[in-house]
């Protein structure tokens, strides 16, 4: 009798603290998978155009008046 009021009673606290570390860990990674994908897809324009530059893919003629039509922008 004290054997199974031992293994359901006593033991069930360690389930408990198991399923909320998991249910807290779960959370933490929908968070942190969150962040992961805002941060990489918040680049703002002028960081795109400077990385076109540098790549190649623009002139630098194209490259200044696309800067100035960003900063016309901004203002």
């Amino acid at each position: 009798m004290w054997g199974n009021h031992w293994m359901f009673g006593g033991s069930m606290w360690v389930f408990w603290i198991f399923l909320l570390a998991a249910l807290i860990l779960g959370v933490w990674w929908i968070i942190r998978q969150n962040r992961t994908r805002d941060s990489s897809g918040n680049e703002d324009a002028l960081s795109i155009l400077k990385k076109r530059y540098a790549k190649g893919e623009i002139e630098k003629d194209e490259f200044e008046q696309k800067k100035r039509d960003i900063s016309s922008l901004d203002e």
